[in-house]
């Protein structure tokens, strides 16, 4: 093959390529956007297992906001601003480097706070929560939780369970680190398993279901979970 040859070769390549980013362009434009958003700004979450029942579901799919705590370089878990602290109660994505995977739980103890639990019952800083049973069969009883500036269902089992994994502490959450628990007390893996979530591995916050897809049903549905706050 001659140089006259290879010339025209590698000018069919390219005029090739130029035609094919003119009329597919815009679809490369728009997959980039959703990438972009997706990676820096909001995405979906797929909830498994039952370690945050009653408040999230196995099949839910959760709304998370990359941008509650933090503006971070798109495709990376870098922080470029800090925009504000998460807060006691927040239901929160963690990137776990303990547990190898992505947690869903929910803050309980924030930097300075004094944690302590027996036997179920929360002690922060001191203070008491408060219960209020909604709810009880035979597996489970469902309470109300409250804490200071916040209040959330939580599930507790009416079977027997190790009293050793129902209590913790007194502990102080270090700076810049957070104590979590899942909402099903008895069925979760958390800060007392992992220990304290430090800041940096927190990349999102939710607070609402968009839908629910019931994995006990053939996948159906959950109608009433669509748009739902997660803690109504």
């Amino acid at each position: 093959m001659n140089k006259f040859d290879k010339s025209n070769i590698s000018e069919r390549i390219y005029t090739n390529l130029r035609l094919f980013w003119r009329e597919n362009r815009q679809f490369f434009l728009l997959l980039f956007c959703i990438v972009f958003f997706k990676s820096a700004i909001a995405d979906l979450s797929s909830i498994s297992g039952a370690s945050m029942q009653p408040s999230l579901l196995d099949g839910d799919k959760v709304w998370i906001n990359k941008l509650a705590y933090d503006v971070k370089i798109p495709f990376t878990e870098i922080s470029l601003a800090e925009l504000s602290d998460p807060s006691r109660g927040d239901v929160i994505i963690i990137d776990s480097k303990k547990a190898g995977k992505r947690l869903v739980k929910r803050i309980v103890g924030i930097p300075g706070d004094t944690i302590y639990m027996q036997n179920n019952a929360l002690v922060i800083n001191g203070e008491p929560a408060n219960y209020e049973i909604l709810s009880k069969d035979e597996d489970s009883v469902i309470i109300l939780e409250e804490l200071p500036d916040m209040a959330h269902k939580a599930r507790l089992s009416s079977r027997y369970v190790s009293r050793t994994s129902r209590s913790y502490g007194p502990t102080i959450v270090p700076e810049r680190q957070y104590f979590v628990l899942g909402d099903n007390r008895d069925n979760s893996a958390d800060s007392r398993v992992y220990s304290f979530i430090p800041r940096e591995e927190i990349i999102a916050r939710s607070s609402s279901v968009v839908f629910s897809l019931d994995s006990d049903n053939s996948y159906l549905p959950r109608g009433e979970r669509f748009l739902a706050s997660i803690d109504d």
